[in-house]
């Protein structure tokens, strides 16, 4: 497990490197080698028939029949802008569903936007609960719900088959929005099936593509409401109504133009996840052998636990300055505690 990059520090180049990190993740020598293609000019054959090919394969990848996908340049923060300016408008109440500390910052996004914001947050380590989800709808209205289907900090895994049937029950015209960035490619997430609104992820983690790529996909009924908004979209570069006619315009095979969209290499990342994934059994070992030598998951239970990554305390005794800088000097990279209540263990 290494990178051929190089990385400043020590004098080492990242192919010295072992990187246990939740993304950038490393991708395949034939990621890599798409990356060294020639580039192609956006407004060529050649590149709308690779953009109409990346647009139905994550539909097919989310098991979708007609949700629409919109693929920008950026990273996974610019679909937080995405829903926030497009679906959400100022003065409309917000319910984030927090199982670590991403929900605080798509919280703090909404708000930047004019959301009125409440928050459901679980135990560390923990989902919230459906019975809170439902008591907190029939209390209030609101526009969405979100949810972060695995937070980087916690490796929390929501359930967000079971959450959409909460509020398509108690609030019908709610949408479900999950923020999928560290689960899509690692999860299973069946959109139409389940009842999901809107997917955001981006390309660098269980996409297995280099950093770089905004993805998310809009359900029907969520480009309705964007559609029906009643007050102008609050972004330029995030907005559907300059993205939509592009999206559509190269899924049907002609070249648009909005912006220059960056695609070579996530075409064949796609192509290789849609014919297979070994992400839940890779990570039972790496939780097991974790545990074998003193570790243990902040995920409270095995059910909760996520696929695409693994969250650990250190042993007890130890805190993040004791190992982080012993497993440098032995060339592994690992990210830090990321969530400020448990950031040094």
């Amino acid at each position: 497990m290494t990178n051929v990059a190089p990385m400043k520090g020590a004098g080492k180049t990242q192919s010295q490197f072992i990187q246990i990190i939740p993304g950038p993740i490393e991708v395949t020598d034939e990621v890599l080698f798409a990356n060294a293609h020639l580039s192609m000019s956006h407004m060529s054959p050649n590149f709308a028939r690779v953009f109409g090919d990346c647009i139905h394969m994550t539909r097919q990848l989310l098991y979708s029949e007609d949700a629409q996908p919109f693929l920008i340049a950026g990273s996974g923060t610019l679909g937080w802008d995405q829903v926030s300016a497009n679906l959400v408008e100022p003065g409309k109440n917000v319910l984030v569903l927090h199982s670590g500390c991403f929900a605080d910052s798509f919280a703090d996004c909404l708000q930047t936007y004019g959301a009125n914001v409440d928050q459901i947050k679980a135990e560390i380590g923990g989902a919230v609960k459906e019975a809170d989800i439902e008591n907190t709808l029939q209390v209030k209205k609101y526009k969405i719900v979100t949810v972060t289907h695995v937070d980087t900090s916690t490796a929390v895994l929501s359930n967000i088959k079971a959450i959409p049937n909460v509020v398509k029950r108690v609030s019908p015209d709610t949408l479900v929005i999950v923020d999928a960035i560290c689960s899509v490619a690692s999860e299973e997430i069946q959109m139409d099936a389940w009842g999901i609104d809107v997917v955001l992820t981006a390309s660098q983690k269980g996409l297995g593509t280099p950093l770089g790529l905004s993805i998310l996909v809009a359900s029907q009924k969520a480009i309705q409401v964007f559609e029906n908004r009643s007050t102008p979209v609050t972004t330029y570069y995030g907005s559907w109504k300059k993205w939509l006619p592009i999206m559509k315009a190269y899924e049907n095979n002609p070249a648009a133009y909005f912006t220059t969209p960056p695609i070579n290499v996530f075409h064949v990342s796609l192509t290789q996840i849609i014919q297979g994934s070994l992400h839940q059994e890779v990570s039972r070992c790496v939780t097991k052998a974790a545990e074998e030598i003193g570790f243990k998951g902040v995920s409270l239970s095995e059910d909760i636990q996520a696929n695409g990554m693994s969250a650990l305390y250190f042993p007890d005794g130890f805190t993040a300055s004791d190992i982080i800088p012993r497993l440098l000097k032995k060339d592994v990279v690992v990210a830090g505690g990321l969530h400020a209540s448990i950031k040094g263990q």
